[in-house]
Parts: C-alpha cells; structure tokens; sequence
C-alpha cells in the first residue's frame, strides 16, 4: 500500500527545491565577485616587474577605482598610489621619448603640464635643461626663458640637499656641473653676474666639467663682463677724482680680487686647451690672457708663462 508522505517532509522537500530553483546570484554577491577578480588581477600583475604585468595591474586597480571607489575598501589607498605612481612613470616615460627623440616642442608641452602639477620633480626638470640647452646650442632661442627658469629650480634643489636620485643624470655631480654649465652659457650676455657664479659652480663640480676649458674661459668673461664692470663703473663714479679713503681702498681691493679670478680662469683655460682639436681656440684665449695680464701688470708679461705652467696645481682664488 502506497504511504503519505508527511506533510511536514512535502514541506520541506518543496522549500528546498524552490530555493535552489528559484533565486538567482544576489547582485551583491556579484559586485563582491568582480571585487575579487579585479584585485586578483592588481595584486598577482604588480608583484611582476614586467612592463606588461605591470600594465595589467594598473588597468585592473584603476576600473577597480572607477567602479567601486565609493565604497571605502581597505585596499584603496594601496590601488590608488599604484595608480598614480605608475601614470607618473609613464608620463616621465613619455617625456623621456621626446627628449631622445628631439620632438622638443612636444617634451616642453608634456612637461609644462607635470611641472604644474609637481614643481619640484627633478627629473622633469632635468630632462627639460638638457632639452633646452640643446635647442640653444642648435642655434635655436625658441625656449631659452623656459629653460633657465628649469635650470634654475633644478640648480636650487641641489643646492638645498633635496635630491637623493640623479635621474636623468649619471650622478649628483654630473647634474651639478651640467645645470651649472647650461645655465651659465643661457645668462652670460644678459647676466653675465649670474652666469660667472653658474660657471664658477660648474667648474667646482666633480664632473667633466671641472677640466672643460670652455667653462674657465667663459667664468673669466663672465667676471669681468659682470661684477669687474658694476664695480668699476661705482668706483670711478665715487672715487675717480678723490682722495684715498678706507671705502676708496676696500673697493679697489675688490677690484684686483675680481682681475686675479679672472686671470686664473683665464689661465686655467690655457692651461687645459691639450688636444690637437683645441689649439685654434687655445691661441685665441692666450692673446685675451697676455693683454689681460700685461694690462694690469705694468704692460710686462712676466711670469705669465709660469702662471700657466702651474696653475692647475693650486686652488682657484
């Protein structure tokens, strides 16, 4: 005889049935689960320190922040830096193509938009210089008050101990004589004070720059250009036709200070001009030396070649 099925049991059986039938994945269960396979993706590709992972990475964690940045993960702060870091790599990456590239009207405008945005980022502002300086050294003028404005900050950060990485350049001190040179080379007509201290800064580096003789002959133009010629221009104003006086004779000091700096880069220019391929230059740098010299030493040469020979060997006064 066929038995009943309790009712308690057909409840159930149907309860249970019409459960797993019937009621589809929640919409927050799906949320969660694109939750996860996005994070899966940012979290397995960032470990990977190849450009393709870490492309993968960076595309998952930003749809991750484009769909579910409202809703206050704990791993937001983690996939917001990754984004911003990488995007900022990208766009160094970008204006570094430029630069090899020599598209520098395209590096400027990509650069001018990240300067405004980080002000004190140094390798922006030194893959700038470089881009500057050889547009002006390719004749070309078209960004030189950019260029110095970058030239200046970059200098000024050095200066200020806040660089720790020299990227794009080789060292600390390379970027030293570098920025120095260039912003030196950018001022010498129209601040030839300016550029006599750039210069001075360059030729002190730990660089290539330090034996340049190209350096030493433009920091001994610079001086007497710049400050010999203030200076002097203030002496003869104050003091051409009166007697000596204690104000008189510390001007007069600086004066002869200001000539035997000038002198010595000027020596040193000299002295530094070896090669084969410098001797045209070296010659012309030595007849500006021997009237200098002569000028301020009774019209007589004497002990100009000495100064020459040794010069190299002492410190720059």
């Amino acid at each position: 005889m066929h038995k009943q099925t309790p009712i308690a049991a057909m409840f159930l059986i149907f309860f249970t049935v019409g459960v797993f039938a019937q009621s589809p994945t929640m919409p927050s269960q799906e949320r969660d689960a694109e939750k996860d396979a996005l994070y899966s993706s940012f979290s397995g590709g960032k470990r990977v320190p190849t450009p393709e992972k870490q492309r993968l990475a960076y595309e998952a964690a930003r749809e991750y922040l484009r769909k579910f940045r409202h809703d206050k993960d704990p791993e937001l702060p983690e996939m917001e830096k990754f984004v911003a870091d990488y995007e900022k790599v990208m766009r160094e990456q970008d204006l570094f193509n430029f630069y090899k590239a020599k598209h520098y009207e395209d590096a400027f405008k990509l650069g001018r938009q990240i300067v405004e945005r980080e002000p004190e980022n140094f390798f922006v502002l030194g893959i700038l210089s470089q881009a500057g300086v050889e547009n002006a050294l390719a004749g070309k003028t078209t960004y030189n008050v950019e260029t110095i404005d970058y030239l200046r900050r970059a200098v000024k950060l050095l200066e200020g101990n806040t660089v720790t990485k020299p990227n794009p350049f080789e060292s600390l001190e390379y970027a030293k004589g570098f920025l120095n040179a260039g912003l030196g080379s950018l001022l010498k007509d129209q601040s030839p004070a300016e550029a006599a201290a750039a210069f001075l800064s360059a030729a002190k580096s730990d660089s290539p720059f330090r034996t340049d003789p190209i350096i030493y002959h433009r920091l001994g133009v610079a001086i007497l250009k710049g400050e010999f010629a203030q200076i002097s221009a203030e002496y003869n104003q104050k003091y051409g036709q009166k007697e000596s006086s204690p104000d008189q004779r510390a001007m007069m000091a600086r004066l002869q200070k200001l000539i035997e700096q000038a002198i010595d880069a000027y020596a040193r220019a000299v002295a530094l001009s070896k090669s084969p391929q410098q001797q045209e230059s070296r010659t012309k740098i030595l007849e500006q030396l021997t009237a200098l010299y002569k000028n301020f030493h009774n019209n007589s040469d004497a002990g100009l070649n000495e100064l020459i020979s040794t010069v190299l060997s002492k410190p720059m006064p």
